[in-house]
C-alpha cells in the first residue's frame, strides 16, 4: 500500500514538472518586450512577427493562436524565420500584464495599430519598419504560414 502511495506521488510530481516545463519553454518562443525581439531580430537578420490580441476577450485572437501559433507546423517555421513578439490586451483583472508591460504595449500600439484592430498582426524587418499587416485568416498553420511568406515577398 505504502508502495503505491509513494509512486503515485512519484509520477504525480514528474507530470507536473513535465507540464511546468512545456509551458515554460512554450512561453519562451514568445517574446513581450519589445527590445529583445529587436535585438534578436538584428542579430539573426530575421522580420519580427507583432501580435496584438485580446486573449482573453477577443474570439478571432483566441482562434488565431489555437489554430495557428500553438501548432507545432507553426512554431517550426517561426524559429527559423520569425521573431515572435506577444502584444496582449487582456480585460480581465486575473490576466492583467505588469505596468511596464501594459504601458509598453500601448506605445506600439499607438505606433503600430492606431486602429485598434484585433487580433493585429504587424510584420516588421530588424529595424521596426513595417512590412504587411493582417489578421486572423481561416485554414490553419500551412495556409498561414504561405500568407506571411506572400506578405514578405511584396
Amino acid at each position: 500500500m505504502m508502495k503505491r502511495i509513494l509512486f503515485s506521488l512519484v509520477f504525480g510530481m514528474a507530470l507536473s514538472l513535465n507540464a511546468a516545463f512545456a509551458q515554460s519553454t512554450a512561453s519562451e518562443e514568445w517574446k513581450v518586450k519589445y527590445e529583445a525581439a529587436v535585438a534578436e531580430a538584428k542579430a539573426e537578420h530575421k522580420p519580427i512577427l507583432m501580435v496584438f490580441a485580446g486573449s482573453d476577450w477577443c474570439k478571432p485572437c483566441i482562434m488565431l493562436s489555437k489554430e495557428v501559433w500553438e501548432s507545432e507546423e507553426f512554431k517550426q517555421y517561426a524559429k527559423d524565420n520569425l521573431v515572435l513578439l506577444e502584444l496582449d490586451f487582456p480585460r480581465m483583472k486575473k490576466n492583467q500584464l505588469p505596468a511596464d508591460q501594459t504601458k509598453q504595449n500601448e506605445e506600439l500600439a499607438a505606433k503600430y495599430n492606431k486602429d485598434g484592430m484585433f487580433p493585429l498582426v504587424v510584420l516588421t524587418d530588424e529595424e521596426g519598419n513595417v512590412i504587411a499587416k493582417t489578421g486572423y485568416k481561416a485554414g490553419g498553420p500551412a495556409k498561414y504560414i504561405e500568407h506571411l511568406k506572400e506578405l514578405q515577398k511584396n
